[in-house]
């Protein structure tokens, strides 16, 4: 993965975390819902290190 992928990807990632955290319910979440932002926030933070061990990030 190319240092542009890297920070595209992690952007992509934030804009769909947001959009997944806006849609959230105050109650009764489902499931899928919370294993899909655990994976999403889980791949964030993966490129994240990446960016930060290439220099791209602090």
């Amino acid at each position: 993965m190319s240092q542009t992928d890297i920070l595209e990807r992690i952007a992509d990632l934030e804009r769909r975390i947001a959009d997944l955290q806006a849609r959230l319910p105050k109650h009764s979440v489902p499931t899928s819902m919370l294993v899909e932002l655990d994976e999403l926030e889980d791949e964030l933070e993966t490129l994240k290190a990446q960016a930060r061990d290439l220099g791209l990030m602090e």
